[in-house]
């Protein structure tokens, strides 16, 4: 397997940004004013991670505190987080020149919550899925857009390594023309997890569905249709739709999404793969560094043919996230994430959930 180093990997100056690889000393960063953020929620799926790493990112923030609106999780946490105090939400929405807040409620509180951090003027972090309703999604962004705001999805391939790695690739064009894109996200839930995400008729697709959607976006753009597969493996035992297909059509290009509850290591399977006339991306698993690579036509160090690649694992995924927040913030860089791509993709999983839109 050929192992790349750092500087091979590094396609452009842009994706050096995106995975928080500083381009300024050490002593550069320190002299910038940190961030003041804070964090709604503990109860997402992702939230323990997610504010783990923010925590990690001490050059760009500085974290003022943590709320849970929950009364339960909140007698239960006691007085801090992860070592960080917990306020309530009014203090933090009202602490001095507080900038962003990262959303991490669970799902069906997410919109509502970054409805109210957005009237109080903050840029956030939200995490998936953005709700079951398309327009309420809208509105959200059209308030963003109107007070020129940042929102930040936490989807979360967008900055880990191979992803961005296959985002460069296909804008430089080594693929040619794509014709395919196709992914599997997949994995086997309990009982008490099957009964929680029950309560949402989108099921996996939406569930888990969605970071794979994003990364097809990102490569394909909206697609003209999506024509979407469902199925219940235990309908007498529990409403969950675990068993998912959605098929994206486009001029030129086809892809299709998979994926499951119900599926032993499904971990193991997960995959993106993209086809172009000229070269094919290939990552399974996902969440590793490792991936085949094919290519008529050599790249820089990269020859004609099939070859392994492995790349550094970077600083983590979420950490990188909050890296491009700040530069953004700063006016360093503009996002690589428009409200746009955000409103296509959100459309995309609620149809490929089966969700009326």
């Amino acid at each position: 397997m050929k192992k790349i180093e750092r500087r091979d990997f590094l396609l452009s100056a842009s994706a050096a940004a995106c995975l928080g690889i500083a381009s300024t000393s050490t002593a550069a960063t320190a002299r910038k004013a940190k961030i003041k953020i804070g964090q709604i929620g503990t109860g997402h799926a992702h939230a323990s991670g997610v504010f783990s790493q923010l925590r990690q990112v001490t050059d760009d923030y500085e974290i003022v505190g943590i709320v849970e609106n929950n009364p339960q999780r909140r007698k239960a946490l006691g007085d801090s987080y992860q070592g960080i105090k917990l306020i309530s939400e009014e203090q933090l929405l009202n602490t001095k020149g507080l900038q962003a807040v990262v959303v991490e409620t669970e799902v069906q509180d997410l919109l509502p919550t970054a409805q109210r951090c957005v009237a109080a003027g903050m840029n956030i972090h939200l995490d998936k899925p953005a709700g079951e309703n398309l327009g309420d999604f809208q509105k959200l962004l059209d308030e963003v857009g109107r007070r020129q705001l940042h929102l930040q999805m936490g989807y979360i391939y967008r900055y880990h390594t191979a992803f961005q790695f296959c985002y460069q690739a296909v804008a430089e064009g080594w693929f040619g023309d794509l014709f395919e894109v196709h992914s599997v996200m997949s994995k086997k839930v309990n009982a008490d997890s099957r009964k929680r995400l029950g309560k949402f008729s989108g099921g996996s697709m939406f569930e888990i569905g969605c970071h794979v959607i994003d990364a097809t976006i990102r490569v394909l753009g909206k697609p003209k249709k999506i024509t979407a597969y469902a199925r219940q493996t235990h309908p007498k035992q529990d409403p969950l739709v675990d068993n998912q297909l959605a098929v994206f059509d486009y001029p030129n290009a086809i892809a299709s999404v998979k994926s499951t509850l119900i599926e032993y290591e499904g971990f193991q399977r997960r995959q993106f793969t993209v086809c172009g006339e000229f070269g094919t991306f290939d990552l399974r698993p996902l969440g590793g560094q490792s991936f085949r690579l094919a290519l008529e036509h050599p790249k820089g160090d990269y020859k004609k043919g099939y070859q392994d690649v492995t790349l550094p694992k970077g600083p983590g995924i979420f950490v990188s996230a909050f890296r491009d927040m700040a530069a953004v913030l700063r006016g360093e860089k503009k996002t690589d994430y428009s409200l746009e791509h955000e409103l296509a993709v959100h459309e995309a999983i609620l149809r490929s959930s089966g969700y009326k839109v």
